[in-house]
């Protein structure tokens, strides 16, 4: 049976959905049984048209960048105001935290243990390597310029492992729904190591002048998973094995013009899970077609929509876990 290096998934990686009040502040606590204080959050709301807040605990909770578009980050707590032992504290902007509308956050704990590091560098544009703190070798990157001395902006640079044969020499864009593109301006065509990563000459990884922030993930067994599968167009989809029970999971076609979309459990707690949001648009949440459901090995596609399953496509897919189908002490979890 498959087994884990993470028993409790909470500890690092939590999804939290919310209500707003309006309020300033507005605290939230996570719901699960085990404390985590964030250090990366990804906040969006459901029920409005608004952007996707990102902030992290290197750049501060107030300073935030948005994933849909390719803007500079800005400081301004109105937004999200601090980054809690067991949650978040949200501002009286509308856009997180508007009275009666729904909202969701994605939270990770930064831990090698989990797989996760942030950085923060300057660029000097010059191909040049950034140094790490995962002790293994990352597989899925998003990079994103924070300041641009030109007044100009960059887009979000994405490395996922499974984009193609060869994923160091091709880049995706977090806030655009281009397909992956070939270019050494972005990784160098160099893989990345357990200890470094590899940066091109291109504005959007390395100008010179200004500075970066990167979140960086590596696999770690029955807690995340950065794979890929091929669509076949039809409502009994492929099952793609995890080997956990997913919590949150984002799907990408990587050869087409297509939607970068998300679902979690917590916005839609039973099967099939088809509360979607995407992370490219500022377009409210979704729930026309039945999508997944997700399972105590993995997630099953139940659905032909090319969003998520055009036939003989290659679709990437980034997960991570509520429960892994086996802890460490040989007892399985069920499906929801």
């Amino acid at each position: 049976m498959a087994y884990t290096t993470i028993d409790d998934p909470e500890a690092y990686f939590q999804v939290k959905a919310y209500t707003g009040d309006g309020n300033d502040p507005h605290a939230l606590t996570l719901d699960g049984e085990t404390d985590m204080q964030p250090n990366l959050l990804w906040l969006k709301s459901r029920d409005s048209t608004g952007a996707h807040f990102v902030v992290d605990s290197v750049r501060g909770a107030s300073v935030w960048l948005r994933t849909n578009v390719e803007n500079p980050e800005q400081d301004d707590d109105a937004v999200i105001v601090s980054l809690n032992s067991d949650g978040f504290s949200v501002g009286d902007d509308l856009d997180s935290n508007a009275n009666t509308e729904k909202f969701v956050g994605w939270c990770w704990k930064e831990s090698a243990t989990a797989g996760f590091d942030i950085i923060s560098y300057s660029g000097t544009g010059s191909a040049k390597t950034e140094s790490h703190s995962l002790s293994a070798v990352p597989h899925w990157m998003l990079v994103k310029q924070r300041t641009d001395p030109g007044g100009g902006s960059n887009s979000w640079e994405v490395y996922h492992q499974k984009n193609t044969s060869a994923p160091e020499t091709e880049f995706m864009y977090l806030n655009e729904d281009q397909a992956t593109t070939d270019s050494n301006l972005r990784w160098n065509d160099t893989a990345p190591t357990s200890s470094v990563i590899t940066v091109g000459t291109g504005n959007s990884t390395n100008q010179s002048g200004t500075t970066y922030i990167g979140y960086l993930w590596s696999e770690k067994q029955g807690f995340s998973k950065f794979g890929s599968y091929t669509g076949n167009g039809n409502a009994d989809g492929p099952f793609v094995y995890t080997g956990f029970r997913p919590a949150w999971i984002m799907v990408r076609d990587t050869g087409n013009a297509a939607a970068w979309m998300i679902m979690d459990n917590k916005r839609s707690g039973y099967n099939p899970t088809n509360n979607r949001l995407y992370a490219h648009a500022s377009s409210a949440e979704e729930s026309a077609v039945d999508r997944f459901d997700f399972l105590s090995n993995g997630f099953k596609i139940r659905t032909g929509d090319a969003d998520t399953n055009c036939d003989g496509c290659n679709f990437i897919y980034m997960a991570f876990a509520e429960q892994p189908l086996v802890n460490s002490e040989g007892v399985p979890c069920n499906a929801r």
